[in-house]
């Protein structure tokens, strides 16, 4: 199975999907025009993934913003990784955020909450 890289633009995270180690990083800012566009070969990934690989995945996300339609975005790919882990696969996220940025902080928070995954919220 491939990489998945996508280098960040002004509006877009950078994203390191990696097929050997099962960590996947998305960093930066997202806000898009279209947000489905940009998540939609993201989720395709984590879910080919799941179909060939099976193994255990690390979502480590260092993200400075997100509007509103990125953060539904971001909400669908929590939940393919929280379907995986209830189905009984191996998930885990990393919500690191900048220190004195609450608001990222909460976003994390408020993602996460609601899912199995387990998530730590990791200031830097």
């Amino acid at each position: 199975m491939e990489h998945l890289q996508i280098a960040a633009k002004d509006d877009t995270l950078k994203v390191d999907f990696n097929a050997e180690t099962g960590v996947l990083m998305l960093e930066g800012e997202s806000y898009p025009e279209n947000p489905i566009d940009f998540f939609a070969p993201l989720n395709n990934w984590i879910e080919q993934y799941i179909q060939e690989v099976n193994g255990p995945l690390t979502l480590d996300t260092t993200i400075d913003y997100l509007n509103t339609s990125s953060s539904k975005c971001m909400l669908d790919l929590l939940e393919a990784l929280d379907n995986y882990y209830e189905s009984g696969g191996k998930a885990t996220v990393n919500w690191y955020y900048e220190e004195d940025n609450e608001d990222m902080e909460e976003t994390g928070e408020e993602l996460c909450e609601d899912l199995e995954i387990p998530y730590k919220l990791i200031p830097m």
